[in-house]
C-alpha cells in the first residue's frame, strides 16, 4: 500500500494544511493532531468549514496546501485508487443515515462488507451480528430501514461504521435529525464505541446542550481557522 507509514499514537496529523472547497480556502494554516482513541466535537457556524475540514479526512476533497495524515495514509499524495484503502480504515456516520432503503438491515451492512473485500460467507454474518450487537439492534435485522425509527436508523449506520474494525470514526452532524432524548442515547453510543474499540471519534455538531451534557475536547472552526479547547471554555 502507497504512502503508509505510522506516526506515533496519532491518527489524524495535519500541519499547515489549507482547506479549498470549490476555489474558496475555507480554512488555512490547520494544525491538529488527534490520539488514537480521542473522543473530539468539531464545532463552529453552518459554513465555516466543519463538512470540508470532514471530507479532507476521508479523502472526498484534496488537501491543497500543507501536510496532512490519516490512519497512516499521507493526504498530500493520495490517488484516487488509495482511497478505498482509507476508507476501509474509517468510519462514516451521516446526519441523514445514508442506508440503502431496497434492502433489509443485515443486507445494507452485507453489502459494505462484500465492497470492501470480505468474502467468507460465515465471517460476514457473524461481523454483522457482533457489531449489530454492539449497538443493540440485533433483533431487527431483517427489518427494512423505513420500518425503524430515526434513532434506530442511526444505531444501524454506526454499526455499518464499525464493520472494517475503523480505527476512527467521522461523524458529520450525526444527531442532527434526531429528538434530544435520541440524540443522547446516540452520543452514549459513540463515546462507548471509541473507547470500546481504541478508536477516534470527531464528531461534526451544532448541539449545544448535548456537549454540555458530555463535555470534552472540541475542534473549532472560526473566520477560517482551527482551535482545539476544552467545551468547559465554550459556557464560561
Amino acid at each position: 500500500m502507497p504512502h503508509r507509514h505510522e506516526s506515533g499514537e496519532n491518527i489524524i496529523n495535519l500541519d499547515n494544511a489549507k482547506i479549498v472547497q470549490k476555489n474558496f480556502t475555507v480554512l488555512n494554516n490547520v494544525n491538529l493532531h488527534i490520539q488514537k482513541g480521542k473522543f473530539c466535537y468539531l464545532i463552529g457556524k453552518t459554513g465555516a468549514g466543519k463538512s470540508s475540514l470532514l471530507k479532507v479526512l476521508y479523502g472526498h476533497l484534496p488537501l491543497q496546501g500543507g501536510k496532512g495524515e490519516v490512519a497512516g495514509f499521507d493526504l498530500a499524495k493520495l490517488r484516487q485508487s488509495d482511497i478505498p484503502n482509507l476508507r476501509r480504515k474509517l468510519g462514516i456516520v451521516f446526519q441523514d443515515f445514508q442506508l440503502l432503503t431496497d434492502r433489509n438491515i443485515e443486507k445494507n451492512l452485507l453489502f459494505v462488507l462484500q465492497a470492501t473485500g470480505w468474502s467468507d460467507k460465515i465471517r460476514m454474518e457473524d461481523r454483522i451480528n457482533e457489531v449489530l450487537a454492539s449497538v443493540g439492534m440485533k433483533t431487527k435485522k431483517h427489518k427494512m430501514p423505513h420500518q425503524l425509527s430515526g434513532g434506530e436508523q442511526q444505531r444501524v449506520a454506526i454499526a455499518r461504521a464499525l464493520l472494517n474494525h475503523p480505527e476512527l470514526i467521522l461523524a458529520d452532524e450525526p444527531t442532527g435529525n434526531l429528538d434530544p432524548e435520541t440524540s443522547n442515547d446516540i452520543m452514549t453510543l459513540l463515546k462507548n464505541v471509541a473507547t470500546e474499540n481504541n478508536c477516534a471519534v470527531v464528531m461534526a455538531t451544532h448541539d449545544y446542550h448535548m456537549i454540555q451534557n458530555f463535555p470534552g475536547e472540541a475542534i473549532r472552526c472560526e473566520n477560517g481557522q482551527v482551535s482545539v479547547l476544552d467545551t468547559a471554555e465554550l459556557f464560561e
